[in-house]
């Protein structure tokens, strides 16, 4: 724990990655490891600056197409590499480091310590509720910062203040806490933000709001119900006679219908709240040629995005203060080494609300991407690109004409590949100035209040067992914007579980294919419009989505390749399309007698390329392991055996080696 704990120098903070450009009147201020905590946190400015800083959200930064990014090394989104999550064995434990850190929540507990006691004599100056304001985002960045740690070890201390340089207290205070209590602590640290927060907040939605905790709080208490729901008397789950955590918590006992109860509760009131409060922005549901008017479409790639009132929180750019990224550089003008898998593409309905495999629904098939695109539920139309599709709203070619999207450039270098001919379009701009060159300053979405939607008809579902009112209608407003049938009961009437089960994980729980329709089609309501958004592997996750992968793995596909769309690849030489074996050439496309379809994982043959049959999984992955020092630091005698920590379940004590089970 001396590591962890100790020697944090105070306030290091990293004010060129401040998160909202209008703050830049805080920039000029003295360095605040130049002050001393007298000097410091006794005005509005100062708990302004301060909670900034502390900002950690994930947004656009650098190359690549930024948050569109997070939902690579899913069944939804691939990449050309390979994450190690999926080969049992080659996630290691690490020698130090990893998740089990407190720097961030000793900075926000400094916070409380210093401001708490002088906000209660009124010695703080400045404006009385944007001084609440600023102590509610601090309530909200640990809430943030706990449920990080939760969603990735499950089980963790609860710290609530800065701890001296005592090795004792240091060990008492690295003791975990059940994960539900700590989801409990995180929801009260909620609660405290919520009351004090404003909304708008005093920078419209650059900054927390009230309407953002509200949703958050929900998204916490959904993700620990389900996590109770579907890892129950698993090694996951505290109470149960194999929890590690009984090393720390012999009598622990947890009623955990109970548990799961009050966490459903808890995420049907706080997601109605900002559900009934906050309309979703209207979709023109256009084809896809030129969505540059679509307010849906134009949210996630605008460079001013308060405007739509459906974004909650999101971190503005400028070129002024020198942060930009890469993101519609990528989107625009090439495939930015991504693409959705044919799974994903195949679970959109069709604008009818059936199935693509349903009778009479009006599939127009496969065999180019126009014609998959056909008819479909509007998101598939708008957020995946086509050839000959608009890229540029104030540039043409040389003649006049508009310079168009090409076909999908799938054997280009890793950078820059279309990964599955299926390409994102998610965040585009059609502005040049933002597709070209290192300096894009489109905005970058944190919280989306159609997330509380989704959130409220889950939650309801699960307690209730049934789609109450306020579920139907949310809804139905869900997929009305979406060009879909509102009627979402035709969806459910003419789902089969096991063409589902084929190519999407969130079709099972527990190692088994869902026999509930109606939960099904929640979950790819959630599926299809969080596309791209980076929620997805906490999904399957939380579900335990993946157990059957441990003896069924998943090879993930593309676009048909091998059929008409093979035409595309052809130039003065012949086909560009080089097959595995072809001798004296490394392939660049998979096996045509293998499959039809593009299978990005199984163009390379060798040995070292850990998925080539597959996604795999193994139960310990489930939660993140703790690296080796920690157990050697917080024990009385140096010996990881004897330390206060417990290991997660399925991995070793071990440095540098893979989960056992």
């Amino acid at each position: 724990m001396k590591t962890t704990f100790k020697n944090i120098i105070f306030m290091g903070l990293a004010f060129g990655t401040l998160f909202s450009t209008s703050c830049n009147k805080y920039l000029d201020r003295e360095p605040l490891s130049n002050i001393t905590p007298g000097d410091y946190l006794n005005t509005e400015a100062d708990l302004a600056t301060y909670t900034l800083s502390q900002y950690s959200f994930p947004t656009h930064s650098g190359w690549g197409i930024g948050t569109f990014a997070n939902d690579n090394h899913t069944d939804n989104q691939l990449t050309s590499s390979y994450a190690t999550r999926w080969v049992p064995g080659e996630w290691k434990v690490p020698t130090n480091g990893g998740e089990y850190d407190f720097s961030n929540i000793r900075q926000l507990n400094y916070f409380f310590e210093q401001v708490l006691p002088k906000w209660k004599e009124n010695k703080i100056s400045g404006a009385t509720g944007n001084i609440e304001h600023y102590i509610g985002e601090a309530y909200f960045l640990r809430a943030y910062q706990y449920f990080n740690k939760v969603q990735a070890l499950g089980d963790f201390p609860i710290v609530k203040s800065t701890m001296q340089d005592n090795l004792g207290q240091l060990v008492d205070a690295s003791v975990r806490q059940p994960r539900n209590v700590v989801a409990r602590f995180i929801l009260t640290d909620l609660d405290s933000a919520i009351m004090l927060l404003k909304s708008p907040s005093p920078n419209q939605q650059n900054r927390i709001n009230k309407n953002a905790a509200l949703l958050f709080k929900s998204r916490v208490a959904l993700h620990e119900a389900t996590w109770l729901t579907y890892h129950k008397n698993s090694a996951l789950v505290p109470g149960t006679s194999n929890w590690p955590g009984k090393k720390s918590h012999p009598s622990f006992t947890l009623q955990i219908d109970n548990e799961i109860d009050f966490f459903l509760t808890e995420a049907m009131s706080a997601s109605e709240q900002v559900a009934d409060a906050v309309p979703l922005v209207s979709n023109t549901q256009d084809d896809g040629y030129n969505s540059s008017a679509n307010p849906y479409f134009a949210m996630f790639g605008d460079m001013d995005l308060n405007k739509y009132s459906e974004v909650l929180l999101w971190r503005s750019y400028s070129t002024v203060q020198n942060v930009s990224h890469n993101v519609n550089h990528y989107l625009n003008t090439n495939g930015g080494n991504t693409g959705y898998s044919r799974g994903l593409v195949e679970n959109f309905t069709m604008a009818n609300g059936l199935p693509i495999y349903a009778s009479g629904s009006g599939y127009k098939g496969d065999d180019s991407i126009s014609t998959v695109k056909a008819d479909r539920d509007n998101r598939l139309q708008i957020f995946m690109k086509g050839p000959r599709e608009l890229r540029f709203t104030d540039r043409n070619n040389t003649d006049g004409s508009p310079i168009l999207e090409g076909y999908p450039d799938i054997t280009g270098q890793a950078e820059v590949r279309y990964v599955t001919g299926y390409a994102l379009k998610k965040g585009l701009s059609y502005l040049n100035g933002q597709a070209e060159g290192s300096a894009g300053t489109t905005g970058s979405i944190v919280f989306r209040a159609v997330e509380a939607y989704l959130n409220y008809i889950e939650a309801s579902y699960l307690k209730n067992k049934s789609i109450n009112g306020k579920a139907a209608n949310y809804w139905s407003r869900i997929r009305e914007r979406a060009g879909v049938n509102p009627d979402f009961n035709v969806t459910i009437a003419n789902t089969n579980m096991a063409e589902e089960a084929k190519r999407d994980l969130g079709a099972f729980s527990n190692g088994v294919v869902l026999n509930d329709k109606i939960l099904y089609n929640i979950r790819r309501e959630r599926r299809l419009e969080l596309m791209a958004e980076g929620f997805r592997f906490v999904d399957l996750k939380r579900w335990r989505s993946l157990d059957q992968l441990k003896n069924n793995p998943l090879i993930l596909e593309g676009i048909k390749v091998w059929g008409p769309m093979e035409k595309w690849f052809v130039n003065e030489a012949g086909s560009v399309l080089i097959q595995p074996n072809t001798p004296g050439k490394t392939a660049n496309v998979s096996s045509k007698a293998e499959s039809p379809y593009l299978r990005p994982y199984r163009i390379n043959l060798s040995s070292n390329n850990l998925v080539l049959n597959g996604y795999k999984w193994t139960e310990a992955h489930y939660l993140s392991p703790i690296a080796f020092n920690h157990f050697s630091i917080t024990s009385s005698d140096g010996t990881p055996q004897n330390s206060t920590l417990y290991q997660n379940p399925g991995w070793p004590i071990i440095a540098d080696q893979g989960a056992i089970q």
